[in-house]
């Protein structure tokens, strides 16, 4: 396979392409046996990858583990352990960073309100992202003013 599958995703896949039903637990349980198909080990690979590669946070993963048929038990251990070892914050923050950098144009409602939904839809905490939004817009704004002070003292 391409990818790593938890459980519930092998025994879905192994059903639909056999119908024997007691063939499908038989090769289950060798899987299990064998150590190649684990829910835990799964969990926390899944979500060490989603932290650190592609910067989402504890409500998306753990979403899409559920969604994947991974038990809460595994779920909450593995975000634990991901969450350990990175920063949800410092990931918030350099989401919050590259939306600012690659925004056209001046940052309006409509647009502050866009950044609020695609970091809630990556899984942040919506009073993280408040905070951290406000944190951001108000550098970003003390940044600016700096600029311009600075170009107004140069042409004076």
């Amino acid at each position: 396979m391409r990818r790593a599958h938890s459980v519930h995703e092998m025994r879905k896949a192994l059903a639909r392409r056999c119908e024997d039903e007691q063939l499908v637990q038989q090769v289950m349980a060798r899987l299990k046996q064998e150590q190649l198909i684990d829910d835990a080990r799964y969990a926390l690979d899944f979500a060490r990858s989603r932290a650190r590669n592609r910067a989402q946070g504890r409500f998306r993963i753990a979403r899409e583990l559920r969604a994947r048929g991974v038990p809460d038990r595994h779920i909450d251990a593995a975000l634990d352990d991901a969450f350990a070892e990175t920063d949800e914050t410092e990931l918030l923050r350099k989401r919050i960073d590259r939306k600012l950098r690659l925004l056209r144009g001046p940052l309006d409602e409509k647009k502050r309100a866009s950044i609020y939904r695609s970091l809630i839809g990556a899984g942040f905490d919506s009073d993280s992202v408040r905070r951290a939004l406000k944190t951001a817009l108000a550098e970003r704004a003390e940044a600016d003013s700096a600029i311009a002070a600075a170009e107004f003292g140069e042409e004076v």
